[in-house]
């Protein structure tokens, strides 16, 4: 059995690759502060939460018991105490259960080297991209993963100091380290304090290789481009070194494993009879105005009414209101005032993310209030949690890479040499 960590874990691709490869595998612990992702983590990976739980305690008791933890709203900053009293009973209720039940440790800056178990097969660290992105850099943020500037990005020296308390206390070190970000961490700009990164795990006794993988090579009609790290540990074991240069060089394991890319259409959901897809069609549908206009002209129409399409998306982000976007669709609303287009709805991201048709219809059919008549699942909060997280499919083939070298790392000579 493969035992895992998922820190950063979003709503947990790296747990739904596994699954769908069959692994045998157990997900230790995740990190994850995102109280949205938090819940949807739970729904996806672990079924509909019990009735009435916790309905014994009363709310300022639950105030007090999550209080304990560092928690954000946003994904971006810490929640005041006065933000979390602001949310509904069943909400603390739901957030308390979802973080026993998968034992998440919350906030990276809370994790302690020695709270991690003593046997860790993988934990992986999908950090946040937002100072590394193309994006940042177009509004002046230029700080990237220094480690001299205090960003969101710069969380992945959270993981050096993980790993350095662990070595400290004498625990082991994960055999196998899982880093998933955007390509621009490989540009000039961040590839000094890239270089860095990869030095410290080498002197811990690792040995990186480094891919740039695009969803569209792996099945998935989406041109997404992110940058993967796999880092093995070998120690001073000669034996292990001469196998892992071996499989990750000369054979190149994952060229095995790409796949035909299917066709955009089986993505999308184009059938306006069903009231469901009609429903989230109409919610995914802007305003027609001077602004809106705009990013239906400058992006890619992915489907026009006359049935022509394009072969993939453009990358989804966090946001599809925006310019640029994943493309538009066009689309006649049933509504007065809105543009003759349409967004890819949410579940049409998530499909496009290597998630189910039930692991979306979970999450919206479990949908809640988290204060007044606020809803969790809001079609924005789903775009982002899609847009945050990795293609499912490349991390299949990444892990059935892992399961491979894993199981190959006890041999004493490498076949075909």
């Amino acid at each position: 059995m493969i035992k895992i960590i998922e820190t950063f874990s979003g709503i947990g691709s790296q747990a739904k690759a596994l699954q769908n490869i069959g692994a045998d595998h157990k997900i230790e612990a995740i990190v994850e502060w995102d109280i949205n992702a938090i819940i949807a983590y739970d729904l996806i990976h672990n079924g509909i939460q019990p009735e009435n739980i916790y309905n014994g305690i009363q709310k300022i008791e639950l105030v007090e018991e999550l209080s304990r933890y560092t928690l954000s709203a946003d994904g971006k900053s810490p929640m005041s105490e006065r933000a979390l009293k602001s949310l509904s009973a069943e909400m603390l209720r739901r957030l308390l259960y979802a973080i026993e039940r998968n034992n998440n440790l919350v906030s990276i800056t809370d994790v302690k080297g020695e709270d991690l178990p003593e046997d860790i097969d993988v934990l992986t660290y999908s950090f946040p991209c937002q100072d590394l992105s193309a994006c940042a850099a177009w509004h002046g943020n230029t700080g990237g993963i220094n480690r001299k500037i205090k960003n969101r990005s710069g969380m992945l020296w959270e993981i050096e100091r993980i790993l350095d308390e662990r070595k400290l206390v004498g625990k082991s070190m994960p055999r196998f380290l899982l880093m998933e970000n955007v390509k621009n961490i490989l540009t000039q700009r961040h590839i000094p304090h890239f270089n860095e990164w990869q030095d410290f795990l080498q002197n811990l006794g690792y040995i990186n290789r480094i891919y740039t993988l695009d969803a569209s090579e792996f099945g998935i009609p989406q041109k997404r481009e992110r940058t993967y790290m796999l880092s093995i540990l070998s120690g001073d074991n000669y034996q292990k070194t001469k196998i892992i240069k071996y499989l990750m060089d000369e054979r190149n394991m994952l060229e095995q494993h790409k796949k035909e890319m299917k066709p955009l259409k089986e993505f999308l959901r184009l059938d306006y009879s069903n009231l469901t897809y009609r429903a989230e069609a109409e919610s995914s549908c802007p305003n027609d105005t001077e602004s809106r206009r705009k990013i239906f002209d400058n992006n890619e129409c992915i489907w026009y009414k006359d049935g022509l399409i394009s072969p993939y998306v453009s990358t989804i982000t966090t946001k599809q209101d925006r310019h640029p976007n994943s493309g538009v669709i066009e689309y006649d609303s049933i509504n007065q005032g809105k543009a003759n287009y349409r967004y890819l709805s949410p579940r049409e991201c998530f499909l496009l993310m290597g998630f189910d048709e039930s692991d979306f219809d979970i999450l919206v059919n479990n949908n809640f209030h988290i204060r007044g008549k606020d809803y969790i699942f809001t079609t924005e909060k789903l775009v982002k949690m899609a847009g945050n997280s990795i293609v499912v499919n490349v991390l299949e083939e990444i892990f059935r890479q892992v399961i491979e070298l894993d199981s190959l790392l006890g041999y004493k000579e490498v076949s075909g040499e």
